[in-house]
């Protein structure tokens, strides 16, 4: 008897996604299924690109198939479609699927280094990203990411981003002479966040992320009330007093009703580029106590690393600069996870759809 598609089908429901606790037949990632003598070939559609457990996913659904009486070969597509974020009717960002503002209570905490490292990251993943500085104030991306002198074009009364690494992003920093004071008040700063994110060309995105000032101020509050955001990084340091201050910049997105996606650690140990020990440099409250203070995800800790700066102020991201380097490694994990939390909160929205009856957003 030949083998059939609903065989292959039954096969591949023994693969569990571990994030999103189903099966991938359930889940809706296998499609295309093909039987051609005992060759079956299929392709296995992820939520995103960044998927941590990619290739554990593709050895388990190569097994389960090969498992199979008739059949010796398999052979499998992986690819991605990120599910698309819960918009409003009149989104400013139609084409984005996914926006994740990059906060923290206090500066100092390395923010935009989280921001323009995780960026890289998930666009080295195969993800369409962009990078929104928010920051009106200190607006650091530019020279972070060596484009500090370049200045957008406009087409069709839209502004052109400029892409770097892979990353299309848009500064306020772009458009201020070197050295230019920014003097706002409240509405200034929500009419020119609206402008960054309306009036850009920002394209087809798998991933927006914005790199949010810090504090509690105008710009997270102008930010959760004109786009619905997917969720929050929350960005701390070891220090009671960052830890502190980034529980209120949390209490903030709650009440915008923003999802909290996670926390990240910042210079939480040094590790020692000649003996390789890892000293912890700061007293304070952990990452982790933090997120388990708030009860979010926790989604990882950078090492401090002189390189990390050292490779922003020549305009390279350090996951390009040091690829191999601790830090890296770090940031890639993060990126990872990030993504799974952002899969994580979409799956569970269509699940909330179907259960009111709706119809749920299909890949």
């Amino acid at each position: 008897m030949p083998v059939t598609q609903e065989q292959v089908l039954d096969a591949l429901r023994s693969v569990n996604d571990p994030d999103l606790n189903r099966d991938i037949v359930t889940l809706g990632f296998v499609k295309d299924v093909v039987i051609d003598g005992d060759r079956a070939s299929f392709k296995v559609e992820l939520t995103t690109p960044a998927c941590p457990v990619k290739e554990l996913l593709e050895e388990q659904a190569r097994a389960a198939v090969l498992a199979i009486d008739g059949i010796s070969e398999v052979e499998i597509e992986m690819t991605a479609r990120v599910r698309d974020r819960q918009a409003a009717k009149e989104d400013l960002l139609p084409g984005v699927r996914q926006i994740v503002a990059i906060a923290s209570g206090k500066g100092g905490v390395g923010k935009s280094t989280v921001s323009v490292n995780l960026a890289v990251a998930l666009a080295r993943l195969g993800a369409k990203v962009g990078l929104l500085d928010a920051d009106v104030y200190g607006p650091s991306v530019p020279m972070m990411m060596g484009v500090k002198d370049e200045r957008p074009l406009a087409q069709s009364q839209k502004i052109v981003p400029i892409e770097r690494y892979g990353v299309r992003m848009m500064s306020i920093g772009f458009l201020l002479e070197e050295g230019q004071a920014v003097l706002w008040r409240g509405p200034m700063v929500h009419s020119t966040l609206k402008q960054l994110l309306g009036d850009v060309l920002w394209g087809e995105l798998d991933y927006l992320l914005v790199d949010l000032p810090p504090g509690t101020g105008d710009a997270p509050m102008s930010l959760g009330q004109l786009v619905p955001l997917s969720g929050v990084v929350i960005v701390t340091t070891p220090h009671n007093v960052a830890a502190n201050i980034a529980g209120k910049a949390a209490a903030l997105f709650r009440r915008l009703d923003a999802t909290l996606l996670g926390v990240v650690e910042n210079m939480a140990t040094f590790v020692c580029p000649t003996c390789g020990t890892a000293t912890r440099v700061f007293a304070g409250s952990s990452g982790e106590e933090l997120a388990n203070e708030l009860d979010v995800p926790y989604l990882g800790s950078i090492p401090l690393d002189p390189t990390v700066s050292e490779a922003a102020e020549r305009g390279e991201p350090s996951v390009l600069a040091y690829p191999d380097g601790v830090q890296a490694r770090a940031f890639n994990e993060i990126a990872g996870k990030l993504a799974a939390q952002l899969s994580i909160r979409s799956e569970g929205a269509s699940e909330a759809e179907d259960r009111a009856g709706l119809q749920p957003v299909k890949g």
